[in-house]
């Protein structure tokens, strides 16, 4: 029933060895993630991978046949006809392997960046670590407490800072970035210049961890940012809140996705949410606190931050019939949501709050039992932020009630997206790795090859390739090190074999291919004037083989001939007239 189990792996041995087979065709489901384990099968057999070939009948039959089982099974029929009559032309292949240094390049000195160049070094190699800024530790050094463990970020960030700059294994090169490439993996010749000088440093890495960060949106023109003083976004609210310059406060209105969600960019930056009730609880339990101030004997005394003790677990029914009650009173006129004692009102504007995870959402449920009020609106009634004499007001649109209403407070905190930085499309032209269409890297596979790119050993982590947590950030750049560890610890990179091959007496040095190649493996000897590939860098994409004009090209395992043949098969087969 399943092939690529065990059993059916050992029976395609077992054959191949008793009926000394030299060919072997699987009809099942996907190769891009089945076709290497039965390449691996024939290859402990003793025949080699490239002597498989792979019948792709599920996305090709019955995913996208599922109501026509008895054509789809003549279709599965004739694509393994089209499939023996092309393993029959295939030829053994080599691959070339291809030495790495190692030494790696991580860019980005934030949590994630530092964690990546931690963990690389820990394990022995050379890593070059490139921060653009002058101080190490990115958009964490601006928060005033964490949500998770509701610690002070400095005391989490300053160890590893301090292990990062006193590493044997690290060079730290700040105010610096990449400004050239070259080479392929296990090869990288990267060129570091410094932002404030013309010091330059050449560097030959094996592989690079791009850990670049993101940063946050500044939503000029919306909910009154920059005309009114009290309306700031997160960052700037956590940097009132970390220098203790917060005004004095009787009422916050939080607005989520503020220029996110189609607004001014189409995605949601998931821990906004998350970051917005942080805050929001900050403000109801330890206003004081975050102020610097606690009145002891009718004086203001400076205290130190007090953690919040957790509560013991309660019986779910009492839980649920707290929150309808909670619901209910939401319900009632603002002025019925009074805050707790020595805190202060919190209104959340919202259209959903999104807490992922199970964590996140009984973080949510205990910013509801601090009172904190959550209103909903629609995109397409927002908001409005205006002036009610010397505070600000909020006018929306009570769905429940149906009616509008309005909020008075003396503060309007915008929970804006995170954003890529600038300069990021200009690195992924130097890298030659793609970027999304939100702005930030895009991984090779999003389940497969979640911190990859598609250039080989190039990775990816953190907030470089989209919104996320430290906790996040840090097992993504765990995962980044890893992968790159792996092709510096075996010493060298096995390239596939499915690359193009350029016959030289045709070849007219047009460099056509030169042009066309997206991956930039085919350049001209300088000496014959003929096109040569690089086969670690070439991905057998097949451009260059379609747009030579002298037909100079051939691709390795999909030759014309092979092709030709399962055309030829199909054609038999068919009843139809295919022309």
């Amino acid at each position: 029933l399943y092939t690529c189990a065990d059993d059916g792996l050992r029976c395609i041995k077992e054959n191949i060895k008793e009926h000394n087979l030299n060919r072997v065709i699987v009809a099942s489901c996907t190769p891009r993630t089945h076709a290497p384990l039965f390449q691996g099968a024939c290859q402990e057999a003793g025949l080699n991978k490239y002597l498989f070939t792979f019948v792709n009948i599920r996305e090709h039959c019955s995913w996208v046949h599922m109501k026509e089982k008895e054509n789809a099974t003549k279709k599965a029929k004739e694509l393994v006809k089209m499939g023996v009559a092309r393993v029959s032309l295939l030829a053994p292949q080599q691959e070339a392997r291809v030495p790495v240094e190692p030494s790696s390049l991580v860019i980005g000195g934030g949590v994630a960046g530092m964690t990546a160049a931690a963990s690389l070094a820990d394990k022995g190699f050379k890593v070059y670590l490139v921060e653009k800024d002058q101080e190490l530790g990115g958009l964490v050094r601006t928060l005033n407490n964490l949500y998770s463990g509701g610690g002070d970020p400095m005391k989490t960030l300053k160890p590893i800072i301090e292990k990062v700059l006193k590493h044997p294994n690290i060079t730290v090169m700040m105010g610096s970035k990449l400004a050239a490439l070259d080479g392929y993996v296990g090869n990288f010749q990267a060129t570091v210049v410094k932002e404030a000088g013309n010091q330059m440093a050449r560097l030959t890495v094996g592989t690079i961890i791009v850990a670049t960060g993101a940063l946050d949106f500044l939503p000029e023109g919306l909910y009154g940012y920059e005309v009114y003083p009290n309306v700031v976004n997160l960052t700037e609210f956590e940097l009132l809140c970390k220098t203790k310059k917060l005004p004095k406060l009787q009422s916050v209105a939080f607005i989520q996705c503020a220029g996110s969600r189609g607004q001014k960019v189409s995605f949601c930056s998931r821990i906004c949410c998350t970051v917005a009730l942080k805050n929001a609880m900050s403000l109801v339990d330890s206003y004081d606190q975050m102020m610097g101030r606690e009145k002891v004997g009718g004086q203001e005394q400076v205290i130190e931050k007090i953690k919040v003790e957790e509560k013991a677990p309660e019986d779910v029914s009492d839980r649920r019939r707290r929150r309808r009650r909670m619901d209910e009173e939401q319900e009632r006129p603002a002025a019925a949501a009074a805050p707790a004692e020595g805190g202060v009102e919190v209104t959340v504007f919202n259209r959903g709050i999104t807490t992922y995870g199970v964590d996140h959402e009984l973080y949510y449920n205990q910013a509801r039992e601090k009172r904190v009020r959550f209103v909903r609106f629609i995109p397409e009634r927002i908001p409005v932020v205006g002036r009610e004499g010397e505070r600000l007001s909020v006018t929306y649109w009570h769905e429940t009630l149906k009616t509008e209403r309005k909020l008075v407070v003396d503060m309007v905190v915008l929970s804006t997206p995170q954003i890529a930085p600038p300069g990021t499309r200009e690195l992924s032209q130097i890298l030659k790795v793609p970027v999304g269409q939100e702005g930030f890297f895009l991984e090779a596979h999003v389940k497969l090859r979640p911190v990859d790119f598609a250039t080989e050993g190039i990775f990816v982590c953190g907030t470089a390739r989209g919104p996320a947590d430290i906790t996040e950030s840090v097992q993504q750049a765990l995962a980044a090190a890893s992968r790159a560890a792996i092709p510096m610890a075996r010493g060298y990179v096995q390239a596939e074999a499915l690359t193009s091959c350029v016959d030289a007496e045709q070849c007219t040095g047009c460099r056509t291919c030169e042009f066309t190649c997206p991956y930039t493996a085919i350049s001209i000897d300088p000496k014959t004037q003929k096109a040569v590939v690089t086969d670690v860098l070439c991905k057998g994409c097949g451009t260059c083989a379609a747009g030579c004009p002298q037909g100079a090209i051939t691709m390795r395992h999909y030759t014309s001939q092979q092709i030709d043949a399962e055309i030829k098969a199909m054609a038999v087969t068919q009843s139809f007239d295919i022309t």
